[in-house]
This record gives C-alpha cells, structure tokens and sequence, in this order.
C-alpha cells in the first residue's frame, strides 16, 4: 500500500514543528527521512502513525485519511517502531512479538491459530526464532532491536515506520538491522524510517526526504539529493561526496575543521 501526506502541518502548543509536508512512499520501498536534531523528522513519523494530531492536511493509505478512520482499523494499516521502546519486565521475545498482534484482539476475537502463525513467521523473518524463550533484558542491543521489529512485524501491517531504528547499535548490529528493513520491503511492504546516519540512508532507502526547520528541503534517490551543497545545508558542515564502489551509493566525508594555529 502507499503512504501519503499531503500538506501536513503538525506542531505542539502553538508551535509549528512539520510544515506543509508532502511525502510519498510506495509499496516496496524505503524511504529515509533525514536532517538535524528538532527537525520535525520525529513528529511527521507520529502524525503518520496516528499518534499525533496534524492541524491541517492529510495521512492517506491508498488514498484513505488514517486520521478519519477508526484507530483500530488505522493499526491494521500502519505500525510504529518508536524511539527506544520500553519492554515489560522479565517478557520473553515470544511474549513480546505477541504484543504485535493486540490490535487483531477483541471482545470476540481472543487468541487463535492465526495469531500464533504471524507470531511464528515474524520471529523467523527476523532470526528470533531461537530466542523466542529468553527474557528481552539479557539480549544484547541487536537482538533487542530484531525483537522489536518481531513485534511490529506481527502487527502484519502493509506499511511500517521506523523511529531511528539504529540508535545506539554498533556498525555491525546496524547493517544487520538494516539489511532486515531491506528484506521486509522487498516482501512488498512500504518502510518509512527516520534516521541520522546519512551513509545508511543512502546505501538502504530508495527515496531520500532531507527536512530542515520542519520543510522538505531535497526529495528523491539518494544519488539524486545527497550533495555537498546540501549537507552544508542540512548541518552546517562542509562535506566531501565520494561514491561507493560496491554499489554507486553516495558516501558522506565530512571535512575535519582545521586546528586554530597558536599564537
């Protein structure tokens, strides 16, 4: 399914913190929102995700606004994978994927064979399997994080949006989280993630959407935006692009800021 916005403005207390934002991600594809700290990457992701309230604009999963219907129809379209999600005490991974599908519950809907199945097959997609038994608190960040994405996964949602999905890994347990966001699009699903690796984000996503100040500044391939002129831009910073040699993905340099010479 696609995911639009169209004109989303959304902002707390007053503040306009998302812009006129639009956003177009289709089915099968990442799109990697980037830019600076308090940029409103964050917040659009919320507004997506049916969790904050846009002031004006629209959410649209293929072409139905999220924000009219009923929340738990909205879940059966679209699950979140917040910022540093909090598991309930001694869980196991199994007791926590199972957590994913309790927007399928209900007063006449409990617990079936089906539900035991999106478990099953989320734990093996993401290669949990084998911890299915073990308390979430003794994994180490990279488990932790596939577990998580366990869960969102037996949501069993078309679209998926990921809030800094590879905060705190290593470089190793990021690439290996990563290359699982890939495998979950190419399963058809749509996968909009905030992160602030721009090296990840040019390697990973198909679409590139850089904001500043709660704008869209560039929008598309990552070969197309990513540009010196436009990490100045984004971070204040002068940068070198050089291109990867595997696949042609730009690769971000920054330039060290010379040593002031002592007096």
């Amino acid at each position: 399914m696609e995911l639009r916005t169209e004109q989303l403005i959304a902002g707390y207390s007053g503040r306009t913190i998302v812009d006129r934002v639009d956003v177009t991600a289709p089915s099968g594809h990442v799109v990697a929102i980037v830019g600076p700290n308090g940029c409103g990457k964050s917040t659009l992701l919320r507004s997506m995700a049916r969790l904050h309230a846009p002031e004006s604009g629209r959410v649209l999963v293929d072409g139905e606004d999220v924000w009219r219907m009923r929340q738990r129809d909205a879940a059966h379209r679209i699950a979140l994978l917040p910022q540093a999600p909090q598991a309930p005490e001694a869980v196991t991974v199994a007791g926590l994927v199972r957590y994913g599908r309790h927007p399928h519950q209900g007063l006449f809907r409990q617990w079936s064979r089906d539900d035991e199945r999106a478990v099953e097959r989320a734990l093996t997609a993401t290669g949990t399997a084998a911890l299915a038994d073990r308390r979430v608190e003794e994994l180490s960040g990279g488990q932790r994080q596939r577990c998580w994405l366990a869960m969102a996964l037996a949501q069993e949602t078309p679209v998926l949006l990921l809030d800094e999905p590879t905060s705190a890994l290593d470089i190793g347990h990021a690439v290996e989280v990563l290359d699982l966001v890939r495998r979950i699009a190419a399963d058809g699903r749509t996968v909009v993630m905030v992160v602030h690796d721009l090296a990840a984000a040019a390697r990973y996503a198909d679409t590139l959407i850089a904001m500043r100040d709660g704008r869209v500044l560039a929008c598309g391939t990552p070969r197309e935006t990513i540009d010196a002129a436009l990490v100045r831009e984004l971070y204040g910073v002068e940068a070198e692009i050089l291109t990867a040699s595997s696949d042609g993905s730009p690769v971000v340099v920054p330039v060290a800021t010379p040593a002031p010479v002592p007096a």
